[in-house]
């Protein structure tokens, strides 16, 4: 008889775990299943990450990571060479001779190139920094620069230079935007 009711209970609760199980599966049938709205949002999601793309920030970055990096060593140069004399594109020594494109046109040194050139060789005040640098008087007494570098610091300038070296008047400093716009 013990056994028998052994029996019995055993199977009256496995008879109850089993009815737990179908109540919790008729439970989740009950639940409406949103197939129509996830189909309608998987549908949805490569459009709104492109336009998300498109209208963020990131897009507005210069063409390439290896730009981006030329271009803080741009600073990064410009602040340790000729921002002594360059404070915001303007010239502490020789106020007709900024970095601005007026006076760049003015002296004939507009383009990258001739940028590049002034900076290795010199030109009047302005001493050269080239490893090459010839006449020796012509040259800085300080550290030179690579070509590799001059050529960065030639296009960091032309940039500042197409946009006016923008201001800071917060600071009262020069703007430098690292991201070209």
């Amino acid at each position: 008889m013990k056994l028998g009711c052994l029996i019995y209970g055993y199977n009256n609760l496995l008879s109850s775990k089993n009815n737990n199980v179908k109540r919790e599966e008729k439970q989740l049938k009950l639940i409406p299943s949103n197939t129509k709205q996830v189909k309608f949002f998987k549908s949805l999601a490569p459009p709104l990450a492109a336009a998300f793309l498109i209208l963020s920030p990131i897009c507005a970055t210069p063409v390439s990571i290896g730009q981006t990096i030329d271009i803080q060593r741009g600073v990064t140069l410009f602040r340790q060479t000729c921002i002594g004399c360059h404070d915001a594109g303007g010239n502490i020594i020789q106020p007709g001779s900024t970095l601005y494109t007026k006076d760049l046109q003015r002296n004939g040194v507009d383009t990258e190139e001739e940028i590049y050139r002034v900076t290795y060789y010199g030109k009047g005040r302005m001493p050269g920094f080239g490893k090459e640098c010839m006449p020796r008087g012509q040259c800085t007494f300080g550290a030179r620069l690579e070509d590799e570098e001059i050529k960065i610091l030639a296009e960091f300038v032309k940039l500042q230079a197409d946009k006016g070296w923008p201001r800071d008047e917060s600071k009262g400093i020069a703007k430098i935007n690292l991201f070209g716009n």
